[in-house]
């Protein structure tokens, strides 16, 4: 069976590139077995603190962006890093090739019921001769050269894409390696199955709420048929499940805080899971546009996100 190595050296990746995307699961890896231990090491719970969102942060987020900061600082290949957890942008290496953006532990809130939880990447190739700053990050989506997640559950997975289509890898712990399990991943244009926060119905718009109305209807509504309802409460593990089974993701716009435009960090989130959509045949929108499209005005920027089956992405949008 084929490892991540073996597959990125069969590819076109730049050797670079390769020692990023390693550098950073490696990491992923430490984190798997940090989350393991649990309360037997005193890592759960609160930090006392917030991120730049305003959020208050666990200790493994906390822990979680500090291993990767510390493990792609020392990469010679990096030449800055962009984390939900930081303020701002961290310069690395000035003569690096390529900027990384990242939540280190998405879905932290499940982090003390045990439940799934995962690392969102994206990176993209820049080069420069003076230390990166927050306006030569601000690059579309579209620009990435590499995106993906591990996600930490009953197995540690890795969901990988440097744009020629989507592969999974499951971390073997006796070899330790990521060995290829599903290779060309690629999700259905129907479905019958969306995701969604429903304790945020009174705060959307309209429209949003007719178009979900009509999915609950199911086969005596005007969609006729029935749509099952699932959601972790982790983007990394909706998404993993439409990765996997199909179907459709939605956080969209609301009124809930007029002063955000969404709730997903289009940097950290929206922009990496876009790409993966794409590459594995499916869509991924805001309620106005194509998410890779989005020219960035700051690293920490929220955007609404419609992402999964095409044609179900299509059928939203529509309303």
């Amino acid at each position: 069976m084929q490892n991540l190595s073996d597959v990125l050296a069969s590819s076109t990746t730049p050797d670079a590139l390769k020692t990023v995307l390693t550098v950073t699961t490696d990491t992923c890896v430490d984190i798997s077995n940090a989350l393991k231990q649990g309360s037997l090491a005193g890592i759960l719970g609160m930090a006392g603190n917030e991120n730049v969102q305003g959020e208050e942060q666990k200790k493994l987020d906390v822990i979680s962006n500090d291993m990767l900061k510390e493990a792609l600082m020392a990469c010679p290949a990096v030449r800055a890093i962009a984390s939900e957890e930081e303020d701002y942008i961290v310069p690395a290496n000035t003569d690096g090739e390529y900027f990384i953006a990242f939540d280190p532990l998405d879905g932290s809130s499940n982090i003390d019921i045990n439940a799934m939880v995962g690392t969102i990447f994206s990176i993209y190739h820049n080069t420069g001769d003076a230390p990166a700053t927050e306006a030569d990050f601000l690059i579309q989506g579209k620009e990435q050269v590499a995106a993906g997640y591990v996600l930490y559950g009953p197995s540690t997975m890795l969901v990988l894409t440097t744009g020629n289509g989507v592969n999974m890898f499951t971390y073997d712990p006796i070899n330790s390696r990521f060995v290829l399990t599903h290779d060309n991943v690629q999700v259905a244009k129907e479905t019958q199955e969306f995701a969604i926060n429903m304790s945020n119905q009174r705060f959307w718009s309209n429209k949003i709420q007719s178009y979900v109305s009509d999915l609950v209807q199911g086969k005596e509504g005007p969609r006729d048929k029935n749509f099952n309802m699932r959601w972790v409460a982790a983007m990394v593990g909706d998404v993993h499940r439409i990765l996997c089974r199909g179907g459709v993701f939605l956080y969209p716009w609301d009124n809930k805080d007029p002063s955000k435009a969404g709730k997903l960090r289009l940097m950290y989130e929206a922009n990496p899971m876009a790409m993966l959509l794409e590459q594995a045949g499916g869509k991924a929108h805001t309620h106005t546009q194509r998410i890779l499209d989005i020219q960035p005005d700051a690293i920490h920027q929220r955007v609404a996100v419609i992402l999964g089956a095409a044609n179900e992405v299509d059928k939203c949008l529509s309303y």
